[in-house]
């Protein structure tokens, strides 16, 4: 299940309700603090970044006999833990009851809080390499700056990828104006969250603002910057009706 962006404000009652009702609760340790409020009665499992196959294995162990919830940041089916454990499920063919319980992504959550810059339609890309090879996502970062929609950017930067997200920019000034507006939004929903509009070509200048908690979002072809400072793609009501 997903908790959204934050914390238990962010959630959805099905999730809340799913939490409330396990025997287990596994999750990453970072995420478990968010939802403190909810755990009472259940056995938590607390886990590190990178122990995702373990925690799915032993999510997987654990259903045979009891109800069991696997903790997700965000939605569990982008980039979370759903795809995972139910691999793992799969490939030991073990008969498991599941349900997946969405929740709010982190391009949604920071589009929020920047206006309305994914109005219609839009892509979403992980510049993490860690799972994806690097250029695989410099392919699919080609394309998708050439549809001219906005483009959410995953997992921009970290101390141990501190390129990709300046590699990324330069493929989209290939293909989009350096006045294009960009969103970056830190901690969304969380402590310490922080909002910015910029333009591409200053954020290819100088990307410092960003680490590995910042979602970016490049605005596409027809992304403008409000009055008020947010962002703005219109869907195109403007050429079908007079207001």
């Amino acid at each position: 299940m997903g908790i959204g962006p934050g914390g238990i404000a962010q959630m959805t009652g099905q999730a809340a309700d799913t939490i409330r009702a396990a025997e287990y609760v596994i999750g990453n340790a970072f995420y478990l603090e968010q939802i403190a409020p909810l755990l009472g009665g259940q056995d938590v499992i607390r886990s590190s970044m990178g122990k995702e196959v373990e925690r799915a294995q032993k999510c997987v162990d654990l259903a045979r006999t009891h109800r069991v919830v696997m903790v997700s940041g965000g939605d569990p089916g982008v980039y979370g833990m759903a795809s995972i454990v139910l691999e793992v499920m799969d490939r030991a063919g073990v008969p498991v009851e599941y349900e997946v319980v969405p929740g709010v992504t982190a391009s949604c959550a920071g589009a929020s809080l920047l206006g309305s810059p994914l109005t219609g339609d839009h892509v979403t890309l992980s510049l993490s390499d860690l799972l994806t090879p690097w250029e695989t996502i410099e392919t699919r970062l080609g394309l998708a700056f050439q549809m001219g929609v906005p483009v959410a950017l995953y997992n921009p930067k970290s101390h141990g990828r501190p390129e990709n997200l300046s590699r990324a920019l330069a493929i989209a000034l290939r293909h989009h104006s350096p006045e294009t507006p960009v969103g970056l939004v830190r901690n969304a929903y969380r402590v310490g969250q922080e909002t910015e509009v910029t333009t591409l070509g200053a954020l290819a200048e100088d990307d410092s603002a960003v680490d590995m908690r910042t979602l970016v979002i490049v605005g596409g072809t027809e992304t403008f910057r409000m009055q008020d400072g947010g962002m703005l793609t219109p869907r195109g009501y403007g050429r079908k009706y007079v207001y």
